[in-house]
């Protein structure tokens, strides 16, 4: 019989708590900060375009601000990941929670349309509550840094769970807030919107506190050791030899990529860019007006359906970690997609609720537990000294293409065939999990990372796994 200690350890060990306990207090610090930016996101979210409305703004303004705040969003992330590196993460952290608290602050206080829209491209405000800032491809590759190939799947699944059940209550938490707000006496419903604007603003001093006390471990380790061998000479003795050195070229300020990582990189982005243009084609939006419009459920049954979909999706993103232990990151990502992708395939052809229903649960269910295995995928094929700016322009190109998604659907499909949409997205979402699988399958994996943090060999991908269910 199992022991209860024995079977609290197994369990640690299976959800991933115990590597993210082993790696230490900047891994918590970095989950907690997203995890409260999120909470801020999925609040503002909810309320912005209601916030456009009730000032009068038209709905061309609305979309124009939109627009304009993805591709801010987008350009700022692009260029702080490529600087933050050697400018230092935490510096490039703090700077991003300042522009969030004064995004945040503007919008509290200011009615004007023009600020607003200001404030929201040059700063940092999230118009669709997914987290396009700076901060996202940098706190990645701070928790790669800290990270065994051992530990890091599992962080990275803490990392993305907690960010969406932040998400979740932020956008639960929102309706309630300003209903509160607007209950008491004076405040009008722009006030209540103002009020909730305020705390997008304390979410960004929680980021800037989580960021302070991040240690130097979250830097980049070839940097610091660069750093230390040019203050060497200063610190030796008049003994030391003192032959006069080559001097030592300038390091760029913007990240480097190899060629090498470059031919890898390229190929991933393509694929990667296939799957988000085919989200962006039948992103959740469209799903909930193609059963809206197909069924006519009332709304407060479809919001329960969506809300049900996004919990299982913060739930299932648990088991990809152990998955990624034992059959590796590449067929964690393929075999938890393709489900989802053949889910989106065959939407158009469920007829009844339940089956409706069911295929959008699996859908959404699965969709997101490629996630964190995709981030330790890319930690583990590029150097330690580019992993910021390869995250970051993945980023990039993920939200360009995804943008682009309703574009080409209305294209295809117009107004009265959203059934093509589906059709389209599901295949080319299966290209993507074929395509990932015949390229990646025999990929070797972290061949610059020669060590874990005791010293021993590492070993690649799923054989690591089954080294470790070996050992006695």
């Amino acid at each position: 019989m199992i022991s209860p200690r024995a079977l609290a350890r197994a369990v640690l060990r299976e959800s991933g708590l115990a590597s993210l306990s082993s790696t230490g207090r900047d891994a918590v610090l970095v989950i907690t900060a997203r995890s409260c930016r999120m909470f801020a996101y999925g609040a503002s979210s909810l309320i912005l375009a209601l916030f456009f409305a009730e000032l009068g703004f038209s709905d061309s303004r609305i979309g124009l601000f939109m627009t304009l705040t993805l591709l801010g969003d987008v350009v700022l992330s692009l260029l702080l990941t490529l600087v933050a590196d050697r400018v230092g993460r935490r510096r490039t952290l703090m700077a991003g929670s300042v522009l969030m608290i004064v995004s945040g602050s503007v919008f509290a206080l200011c009615e004007d349309f023009w600020v607003l829209l200001g404030a929201a491209v040059v700063g940092v405000i999230s118009a669709t509550g997914g987290d396009f800032g700076p901060f996202r491809a940098i706190e990645e590759s701070i928790v790669s840094e800290l990270t065994t190939p051992g530990t890091r799947a599992d962080v990275l699944v803490w990392y993305v769970t907690l960010a969406s059940l932040g998400s979740s209550v932020g956008t639960e938490m929102s309706g309630r807030i300003i209903e509160g707000l607007r209950a008491r006496d004076g405040w009008t419903l722009v006030d209540a919107y103002h009020g909730c604007f305020w705390l997008y603003a304390v979410m960004g001093v929680v980021n800037m506190g989580c960021a302070a006390m991040l240690s130097s471990k979250c830097e980049l380790r070839s940097l610091q050791v660069a750093e230390q061998s040019e203050r060497e000479p200063l610190l030796r003795g008049p003994g030391a030899n003192d032959q006069e050195e080559e001097p030592k070229p300038r390091s760029s300020w913007v990240a480097q990529i190899s060629r090498e990582t470059l031919g890898i990189m390229v190929v991933l982005w393509f694929l990667l860019m296939v799957d988000s243009l085919a989200d962006g084609m039948a992103n959740m939006s469209l799903t909930t007006y193609y059963i809206d419009q197909k069924f006519h459920l009332p709304k407060s049954t479809l919001g329960d359906i969506v809300s049900t979909s996004y919990f299982l999706a913060a739930l299932s993103n648990i088991f990809s970690g152990p998955l990624a232990r034992y059959i590796g990151l590449v067929n964690t990502m393929v075999f938890t997609h393709i489900p989802s992708s053949a889910a989106v395939l065959l939407f158009p052809l469920a007829n009844t609720v339940p089956l409706t229903v069911a295929l959008l649960l699996l859908r959404v269910g699965l969709n997101n537990m490629d996630q964190a295995p995709r981030a330790a995928l890319i930690a583990a094929v590029v150097r330690p000294e580019e992993r910021t700016a390869v995250m970051g322009i993945t980023g990039m190109l993920r939200t360009l293409a995804s943008t682009t998604g309703p574009t080409i659907m209305v294209f295809l499909a117009g107004s009265s065939r959203f059934w093509v949409a589906f059709v389209v997205a599901g295949a080319l979402r299966l290209a993507y999990d074929v395509g990932l699988f015949a390229m990646f399958i025999n990929i070797r994996l972290h061949k610059y990372e020669t060590t874990d943090e005791s010293g021993a060999e590492v070993v690649d991908g799923a054989e690591e796994a089954a080294v470790s269910r070996a050992e006695p």
